[in-house]
């Protein structure tokens, strides 16, 4: 089938615009802002004048659909009824008290019309006689979206105080069956953007889960079994706030709009079969897809109306028709399959020769020959079902649907989707901009100007280094910038393989610019920099320093960790031992994560981390990441003393503080930003750049977005504060998080180093803390506690002022336990036992 799409322009005012197609689609229902309700047909070209129903006083919010009629609601507090395929009036259906009309939809049979609007209870009103009407009350706030079970037996309702709410509606008294929060957001603000985008619980044809898109910008199914979610849709390709979404007549496709474009999804292994290619003008009010043809069409926020005839190809499944592949049921979907079992495939042989014998079969939608009866709200047992949490098994890629046409067998993988590969620091490309790298150091900021790129370096500090820009051909899709120089990378394409090329800041050396290229057919997964901070200012040649130019590091699709001097000397590969997630440099290292195996049943993306020093070559560390189960690892960094950093979808800041003990550093949380207190009434998150001392420096991010835009947002400081459940002891947070700063410190000491006064200084402050605390103690005759903090203190004159407050309050045991204490401890002896456990340790 040949692919074309028809715009026309429906509605003249900005604003949401509605849409519904007549139930036999030969009509297609618009309104819009400026109070019209037009009337298309589906079949014409866009040179046809649509009829308008003229009698809406404000702007028309929703459309919907009978057997014989057409409806719209509106601002003015007002639900119309038209004939089938005319803008002749059949009467008012009801009407709210002064607000606005949000949605209306009819139920299967065609006999009820449910309504919301900004008040709080849900009116479903008997179209043979609109004076018996039923009232929903749950809700505390506007409701946005109702929505029918393909049974008519169910409601679902979602409201602006961002619960979902099921309804039981087969009775004549309805009653709730479940509240769902949590899952859409929660938006009051009728004028905010958010407000526009389609919160719709869509019930999936076979009635047993639903499909809604959440506050998280993902579509996931909520099962009937326990109205929890089971599943997600996500694809790297599609990021956003979900705008709209709509499911095939027959249930085999939903499509969503996002502003990353439109897509079309398999609701049976929840992948991405096909996407829109053309560009939208403006966001998506509402997608539907034709009830009897191939056809997809929307409405956008400009009053645009798109038909896309043809979405689905011809070597595709039919959007409207039931196909016999489909129809049939499957043995395996039935029971959770373990291991292999020779019956089981005997079975998909056979059932695999039955389609061979004919492929284009296609089954009735309303045929019902043969079935057993069965309640009015039981799904088909024929069709193919998936409420187990993600599905049982899924295909691998080059065996995608396999079953239905292919050769290969089936993969069992787990239900978790894995986070695919990512750089530190980046964006995706919206409106032809994003970030390549955002760090500590500086941006790297790439413009399309669809035959290349506009590249622009910047650094924060420029009396140090020199930013600059350049033309690219290549369109690097990957950079990281380092101390003392920056990477970019560019994907292979056509017969041009892909490369490397290595900018060092300095200019002191001629060519001192390099390319590494890649042999053909792989791929750059990720690339870093690393290198010692400059002493001197790089901006000129005069001003260079004998450090070099750093290290390069390059993860390839072959599974290698290629290591480069910043002078272009290969060096060192490794070989990946996992699926490579991302990797970050510093000055004597390089942090790697990796996912060794695959993801877990229970939501583990089962993630590692490794750091391998650039002197040798060595495993230094090797420990699991500390991911939450169903979250995903979102940034990795390096603090200004050389720590590894991670941040989660969870919120949580991490930190691995002695990293320089061989295999013995263990993940410290440093921030929990769900706790901040700037949060409480706002609705933000954070996206990291870096970690300086006792400092998170982030971007902070408003609403639902989820990566920085343009122009550059400033960098906000968040003081750091470990995640101690005790709110009333604000010294002892501050006393571990001083002594884990200690550690760093120390543990970079040189074999030759005791201290420096730097440390002495740190130390010698958190000493007075302590003092502060073991005085609290003794006054409230905790000593216990007390004799704990003594121990905490570093230096002797320390604990000769404990033992003094000890007297002080005339605790004499305390004050002897602590003089003994005293008597142990000697300054010289505590600094050259710990230089000698460092020397013990770097052997």
């Amino acid at each position: 089938m040949t692919t074309k799409t028809l715009t026309n322009t429906a509605h003249q005012s900005p604003g949401t615009t509605a849409l519904a197609f007549s139930r036999d689609g030969a009509y297609i229902y618009t309104g819009g802002a400026d109070s019209l309700g037009r009337i298309w047909r589906a079949d014409r070209g866009t040179d046809q004048e649509p009829a308008a129903a003229l009698e809406a006083g404000e702007s028309v919010t929703c459309v919907a659909t009978g057997t014989s009629s057409w409806f719209t609601g509106s601002e003015d507090s007002d639900v119309r009824q038209y004939a089938k395929g005319s803008e002749s009036l059949e009467g008012n259906v009801t009407s709210a008290v002064g607000v606005a009309i949000r949605s209306i939809s009819v139920d299967p049979k065609g006999s009820r019309l449910a309504v919301t609007s900004d008040e709080t209870t849900v009116k479903i009103v008997e179209l043979q006689d609109t004076a018996k009407v039923t009232l929903l009350k749950g809700h505390t706030k506007a409701v946005r979206r109702v929505t029918w079970h393909p049974s008519g037996s169910l409601l679902t309702t979602c409201g602006a105080d961002g619960k979902v709410i099921v309804w039981d509606v087969s009775e004549e008294e309805p009653k709730q069956i479940t509240t769902i929060d949590g899952i859409i957001p929660a938006i009051s603000d009728p004028e905010s953007p958010e407000w526009k985008h389609d919160c719709s619980a869509i019930w999936h044809t076979s009635g047993q889960h639903f499909y809604v898109a959440t506050r998280t910008h993902e579509l996931v199914t909520i099962s009937r079994n326990d109205w929890a979610k089971s599943s997600t849709f996500t694809d790297e390709a599609c990021s956003g706030a979900i705008t709209a979404l709509a499911l095939s007549v027959n249930g085999v496709y939903i499509a969503t709009a996002s502003k990353s474009g439109i897509f079309i999804w398999s609701t049976h292994n929840r992948r991405l079969m096909y996407r829109f290619q053309g560009s939208l003008s403006a966001p998506l009010s509402q997608l539907a897809w034709s009830p009897s043809t191939n056809l997809l069409a929307w409405t956008d926020t400009d009053g645009g109306l798109t038909r896309w005839q043809g979405c689905i190809p011809s070597d595709g499944i039919d959007p409207v028709k039931l196909s016999a592949p489909l129809a049939k049921p499957l043995p395996q979907a039935a029971k959770r399959k373990g291991t292999p079992d020779l019956f089981d495939f005997d079975l998909d042989v056979a059932e695999q020769q039955e389609m061979d014998a004919d492929p284009d079969a296609d089954v009735d939608m309303d045929e019902d020959e043969g079935k057993k009866s069965r309640p009015a709200d039981m799904p088909d047992d024929d069709w193919i079902l998936d409420d187990l949490g993600g599905g049982m098994y899924d295909e691998d890629e080059k065996e995608k649907d396999g079953r239905w046409g292919g050769r290969g067998v089936r993969e069992m993988v787990s239900v978790t989707k894995a986070q695919p590969a990512f750089q530190p620091g980046s964006t995706p490309l919206e409106n032809k901009k994003r970030y390549l790298a955002y760090n500590m150091i500086g941006v790297v900021e790439v413009t399309d100007q669809d035959t290349h790129h506009i590249v622009n370096v910047e650094f924060h500090d420029r009396s140090t280094r020199k930013g600059y820009h350049f033309t690219d051909h290549h369109k690097y899709d990957l950079a990281a910038l380092g101390e003392r120089g920056a990477v970019f990378a560019c994907p292979p394409e056509a017969e041009h393989p892909a490369h490397v090329i290595y900018k060092p800041y300095g200019t002191w050396a001629s060519q001192s610019e390099w390319t590494y290229e890649l042999p053909q057919g792989t791929t750059v997964l990720g690339v870093a920099a690393g290198g010692v901070p400059p002493t001197k200012s790089l901006r000129s040649a005069n001003d260079a320093d004998l450090q070099g130019n750093g290290n390069v590091v390059v993860a390839t699709s072959d599974g290698e960790l290629i290591f480069l001097t910043g002078g272009g000397v290969e060096r060192h590969i490794i070989s990946l031992q996992g699926d490579f997630v991302c990797m970050v440099a510093g000055a004597e290292w390089v942090f790697i994560v990796q996912r060794e195996g695959s993801t877990t049943m229970d939501g583990s993306q089962n993630l590692t981390g490794r750091l391998v020093t650039f002197d040798g070559y060595c495993l230094l560390q090797k420990d699991t990441l500390p991911v939450p189960k169903n979250h995903t690892l979102k940034w990795i960094g390096i603090t200004e003393e050389g720590a590894p950093t991670l941040y989660d979808s969870a919120g949580v800041l991490h930190i691995l503080p002695r990293f320089r003990i061989p295999f013995q550093a263990t993940w410290t949380r440093l921030l929990n930003t769900n706790t901040l207190e700037r949060r409480e009434g706002k609705h933000e998150s954070y996206w990291p750049v870096g970690v300086s001392g006792d400092t998170f420096m982030c971007l902070i991010l408003k609403g639902h977005q989820e990566h920085p835009g343009f122009p550059r947002p400033l960098i906000q400081e968040l003081s750091i504060k470990l995640p101690f459940k005790r709110t009333d002891a604000p010294l002892e947070e501050h006393f571990a998080r001083e002594s884990m700063m200690l550690d760093i410190m120390r543990d970079a000491l040189d074999d030759d180093e005791l201290t420096t006064d730097t440390i002495a200084t740190r130390e010698l402050a958190l000493d007075k803390e302590l003092i502060q605390l073991i005085q609290g103690a003794c006054k409230g005759d905790r000593l216990a506690r007390a004799l704990d903090l003594a121990r905490l203190l570093h230096h002797a004159a320390s604990l000769d002022m404990a033992a003094k407050v000890a007297g002080f309050y005339h605790l004499l045991g305390l004050q002897e336990k602590i003089a003994r204490l005293r008597a142990d401890r000697d300054d010289a002896p505590r600094l050259e036992a710990a230089r000698r456990r460092r020397r013990g340790r770097r052997r």
